[in-house]
C-alpha cells in the first residue's frame, strides 16, 4: 500500500502542470526551397525542349494534309480485318467482306500516281 501511495504522490504534481501547446506555424514567407528548385528544373527543361517541340509542331503541320487524305481513304477502321504480314515482309490490311462500299473515289486507272514528297 505504501508503494501505491508513494507512486500517487509522485504523479500528482505532474498532472497539475499545464501541458505545453504546440507553437503556431510561422506565416508562409513565400515558396520553399523545394518549390524554387522545381521551378528552376522545369524552366531548364522547357528551355531545352522548346526548340524540339517547335520542330515537332512544324512537322505535324506538314503531315496534316496527308493524314487527312489517309483518314478519308480508310473511312472506318472497323471495316477492316487485322493486319497480317506476308513472307516477303509486306503487310496486308484486308477490308471485311461485309463492309459497306468505301466512301472515297479511287483515281481512274490511267491516272498517274500521286507524287510522294520525302
Amino acid at each position: 500500500m505504501r508503494q501505491f501511495v508513494l507512486a500517487l504522490c509522485l504523479t500528482l504534481p505532474l498532472t497539475a502542470l499545464p501541458l505545453h501547446a504546440e507553437e503556431p506555424a510561422p506565416e508562409d514567407d513565400g515558396p520553399s526551397l523545394m518549390e524554387e528548385g522545381a521551378k528552376l528544373l522545369f524552366r531548364g527543361l522547357m528551355a531545352e525542349m522548346g526548340p524540339a517541340l517547335e520542330d515537332m509542331s512544324t512537322a505535324l503541320g506538314e503531315l496534316e494534309p496527308a493524314m487527312r487524305e489517309l483518314l478519308a481513304t480508310i473511312d472506318d477502321i472497323r471495316n477492316y480485318e487485322a493486319p497480317r504480314m506476308l513472307e516477303n515482309g509486306d503487310i496486308l490490311i484486308p477490308r471485311r467482306k461485309d463492309a459497306p462500299p468505301p466512301a472515297f473515289k479511287a483515281p481512274p486507272a490511267g491516272a498517274p500516281p500521286a507524287e510522294i514528297q520525302l
